[in-house]
C-alpha cells in the first residue's frame, strides 16, 4: 500500500471518479485556477477543463442550488465548501432541496450530489470559522453524512459518496489534510454506514468520529500504560449509523465514552448515548459519558481555545470515571 496524505487521498478519489464517469464534476470556490483552498483539487482543472472543474463566486447558496439542479437532470456534482462554516449559508438548498427532493417527487427524482470540505476547528480561527457542523445535517432525513479520519477512509468514503444516488455530506478534518497513512492501491471503496474498530480493547469503549479518532487513539495509548485496554471505534458514517457496531463494542466492554469535536447539546454523542441506553442498557456497568467541545462559541485566544477543545487528558479522565477510578470531571485538556 502507498503512504500518502489525506489531501492526496481525496484528490485521487476525485480524479478516479471523474475519469470513471463523465457526469461527475467539481464546483466551488477556488477549486480550479487555485487548485483548491487546501489543494485537494490540484491538477484537476488541467486534466478535465473548466466545464468539469468550475470556479464559483463567493455564494454558497447559489452554487449549492446549481449543484442540486444539475443532479436533478442526471449529473453527479461534487460541491466543495471552502469550509463547512460557510455551508450554513447553503442550508436551504442542502436540506430543503437536496435532502427532500426524492421524497417530494414520489421517488422520481434522485439527487446524486456530494457536499464536501473541511469541518471543525483549526487553529485560532475564532467562533465563526471553528464549528463542527455534523448535527446541522444529521437532523434531516434524506441525506447521508460521513466523516473520515484517515487517508484510506477519506479516499474510500468519498468514492462511495460520489457513486451513491442520494445526497452525501463528506466532512473532512481541517487539521488532517497533511496526515499521512497507507491507502490501498487500485479500486478502494469504503461502504457508507459501516464503522471500523481502530483499536481492539476489553475494558472500555471509546466511540468517536473524524478528527477526534486520533485523540481517542492517543488516550488509549496512555491508558495502556495503566493496564487498561480501551477499544476505539471510529463510526466513519454518522448517517446511516452502524448501530450493530456500537452495540457490539458496548456488550464487549460494558462501558462507553463518546468523543467528538462538536458542542454537547444535541450532539452526535447524545444520539449514540440514546441508542446505547435503549438497546444495551442491561449491558452497561456505568453511565455513558461524553467528551466534547465546551458549550461556548470557540474563543480566539490560544489558551482559551485549548481549554474549549476536547483533549486527550479529558478522554483519559472520562475513561477513568466509567471504570470508577475516582477521577473528578476534567477541566481543560
Amino acid at each position: 500500500m502507498a503512504e500518502i496524505t489525506y489531501r492526496e487521498a481525496l484528490n485521487q478519489a476525485l480524479l478516479e471518479e471523474m475519469e470513471r464517469d463523465d457526469r461527475v464534476f467539481l464546483m466551488g470556490e477556488e477549486v480550479g485556477e487555485y487548485d483548491g483552498a487546501y489543494k485537494v483539487s490540484k491538477g484537476l482543472l488541467a486534466r478535465f477543463g473548466d466545464r468539469r472543474v468550475v470556479d464559483t463566486p463567493i455564494s454558497e447558496l447559489g452554487f449549492a442550488g446549481l449543484g442540486v439542479g444539475a443532479a436533478m437532470v442526471g449529473l453527479r456534482p461534487v460541491i466543495e465548501f471552502m469550509t463547512f462554516n460557510f455551508s450554513l449559508l447553503a442550508l436551504d438548498q442542502v436540506i430543503n432541496s437536496a435532502a427532500k427532493m426524492l421524497y417530494m417527487s414520489g421517488g422520481q427524482i434522485p439527487i446524486p450530489i456530494v457536499f464536501r470540505g473541511p469541518n471543525g476547528a483549526a487553529l485560532q480561527l475564532a467562533a465563526q470559522h471553528s464549528q463542527a457542523c455534523e448535527t446541522y445535517y444529521l437532523h434531516a432525513p434524506g441525506i447521508k453524512v460521513v466523516s473520515p479520519a484517515t487517508p484510506a477512509d477519506a479516499k474510500g468514503l468519498l468514492k462511495s459518496a460520489i457513486r451513491d444516488d442520494d445526497p452525501v455530506v463528506v466532512l473532512e478534518g481541517e487539521l488532517l489534510y497533511n496526515l499521512r497513512g497507507e491507502v490501498p492501491e487500485g479500486e478502494h471503496l469504503v461502504p457508507l454506514g459501516v464503522a471500523d474498530v481502530k483499536r481492539e480493547g476489553r475494558d472500555v469503549s471509546i466511540l468517536t468520529h473524524g478528527k477526534t479518532v486520533h485523540l481517542a487513539l492517543q488516550a488509549a495509548q496512555r491508558l495502556e500504560k495503566e493496564g487498561i485496554e480501551a477499544e476505539v471505534v471510529d463510526l466513519r458514517s454518522l448517517r446511516p449509523l452502524d448501530v450493530e457496531a456500537i452495540l457490539t463494542t458496548v456488550r464487549k466492554t460494558n462501558r462507553a465514552v463518546y468523543v467528538e469535536e462538536g458542542w454537547p447539546y444535541g450532539g452526535v454523542g447524545a444520539q449514540v448515548a440514546a441508542i446505547i441506553q435503549e438497546e444495551a442498557f442491561d449491558d452497561l456497568d456505568a453511565p455513558v459519558l461524553r467528551v466534547t467541545q465546551a458549550d461556548v462559541p470557540m474563543p480566539y485566544a490560544k489558551n482559551l481555545e485549548q481549554l474549549a477543545k476536547p483533549g486527550v487528558q479529558r478522554v483519559v479522565d472520562a475513561c477513568h470515571r466509567v471504570l470508577y477510578r475516582g477521577v473528578p470531571p476534567a477541566r481543560g485538556a
